[in-house]
C-alpha cells in the first residue's frame, strides 16, 4: 500500500485507509464489516477489533506524523522472548502506521481486580515484571536519563501548577521545587537500570484464561530505575490498595527479585525508599500529564483521576524529613493547613 502523504488526514479519512490495507491481507481471515472501536488512548493512537473464524484481532492505527509503530513492533519482539505474553504481530505497514495485532481481550486488571482476586492477580503481574528485568541489558532500549526524568518532572509546575491551578511559583517556591527534584534525580538516577515499560499498570494489563498477566501499551519502553514499573503496579493512578497490601507485594517483589538475581537494594527500607521516592517522580509527572490531557488535548476525564495522584504525592512527601519542602509548597499552592504526619 502506498504511503499517505497528507500528514493532516482526518480520523475518518484515517479509518478508510486503514480498512482497504485490512483488505489486503487475504492470508487472514476477517470479517471487516466487524470492525469497531476496541480502547481508548491517551495518545494519537487509534485500536479497533476486529472478528474473524473463531477468533478476534486487533488493528492498530498510529498517524506516522504523531506516532512511530517501531518502538513497539522492537519492544514486543524484546517482551515476547522474555516469555510474557504481548500481542503477536501479523501484519504491519509501518510507512503508514498500521498494525494488525492478536487479540488479548478485554479484560483489564482494573475491572476484574477485586479483594478477593488481587493478591493472584498482583503476584501474576509481578512475575511477570521479574521476567521482563532478569532479560535487562544495557544498550538495547533508550536510557531513562537524567535529560529524560527532568522533563517529565516539569510536565508538574508547566501543567499541574501553572496552567491548572493557575499559579506562577515565586523565585523561593521555584527555588525549593528545584531542590526537591534534585533529590528525586539523585535517588533515581542511583537505582540499578532494568527493562522499563513506563506504564505498568491496571489499565494495560489484561487478564487472561492462560498465563497471566497480557501486557499492552509497551511502545515507550526504556532502560531505566528498577523499582519504576513496580510502583506503576502497586501505586496506581487508577485505583488505590491499603498501605500494608502494597508493603507486602513490595516484600514478595523484593524477596523474588533477590532470588533472581536481580540488583535490587539488599536492605528492605532502603529498597522501600527507593520506591517511594521513584513514586514521587512518577506521580508529580502524571499530575502534569493529566492537566496536560485536560488543556491542550480536550481529554478532560483524566481530571478525575487528579485527588488518588496528588494523595500518593502528598502521603510520600509527609513521610520524610527531606520531602517536607515539597508538602509545605503544596499546602501554599492548594491553600491548605499543613497536616500531621510521620517522618523518617
Amino acid at each position: 500500500m502506498p504511503q499517505i502523504t497528507n500528514s493532516e488526514l482526518s480520523s475518518s479519512e484515517r479509518f478508510s485507509h486503514l480498512k482497504q490495507w485490512l483488505s489486503t491481507l487475504p492470508s487472514v481471515s476477517m470479517k471487516l464489516d466487524s470492525i469497531r472501536p476496541a480502547s481508548s488512548d491517551a495518545s494519537f493512537r487509534r485500536y479497533f477489533r476486529i472478528d474473524g473464524d473463531g477468533v478476534s484481532y486487533i488493528a492498530m492505527d498510529a498517524p506516522p506524523h504523531q506516532e512511530d509503530v517501531r518502538p513497539f513492533i522492537h519492544v514486543a519482539e524484546i517482551f515476547r522472548n522474555a516469555g510474557v505474553f504481548v500481542p503477536r504481530i501479523i501484519a504491519q505497514d509501518v510507512e503508514n502506521g498500521f498494525l494488525l495485532l492478536t487479540d488479548l481481550g478485554s479484560s483489564m486488571y482494573l475491572d476484574q481486580i477485586g479483594s478477593g482476586n488481587a493478591h493472584k492477580l498482583y503476584m501474576d503481574a509481578i512475575d511477570a515484571l521479574l521476567l521482563i528485568q532478569v532479560q535487562s541489558q544495557p544498550g538495547v532500549l533508550p536510557e531513562y536519563d537524567r535529560a529524560m526524568l527532568q522533563r517529565e518532572l516539569m510536565l508538574f509546575p508547566e501543567w499541574f501548577i501553572d496552567k491548572h491551578l493557575g499559579v506562577t511559583l515565586s523565585d523561593k517556591q521555584a527555588s525549593s521545587l528545584k531542590k526537591v527534584f534534585d533529590l528525586l534525580l539523585a535517588n533515581n538516577l542511583a537505582q540499578p537500570q532494568v527493562y522499563v515499560h513506563r506504564d505498568f499498570h491496571s489499565r494495560n494489563l489484561m487478564v487472561l484464561e492462560e498465563g497471566n498477566a497480557g501486557i499492552l501499551d509497551f511502545q515507550d519502553a526504556v532502560y531505566g530505575p528498577i523499582t519504576y514499573d513496580l510502583v506503576s503496579l502497586l501505586r496506581d493512578a487508577y485505583i488505590q490498595w491499603d498501605e500494608e497490601k502494597v508493603l507486602d507485594w513490595v516484600i514478595r517483589y523484593w524477596e523474588r527479585a533477590k532470588r533472581l538475581g536481580l540488583p535490587v537494594n539488599p536492605d528492605i527500607d532502603s529498597f522501600y525508599r527507593d520506591f517511594e521516592f521513584m513514586g514521587l517522580q512518577r506521580h508529580l509527572k502524571i499530575l502534569g500529564i493529566f492537566a496536560r490531557l485536560n488543556y491542550r488535548d480536550g481529554k478532560s476525564a483524566y481530571l478525575s483521576d487528579l485527588p488518588l495522584v496528588m494523595e500518593y504525592v502528598r502521603k510520600t512527601a509527609r513521610r520524610y524529613t527531606e520531602l517536607k519542602p515539597l508538602e509545605r509548597l503544596l499546602d501554599e499552592l492548594e491553600d491548605k493547613n499543613p497536616q500531621v504526619g510521620y517522618t523518617f
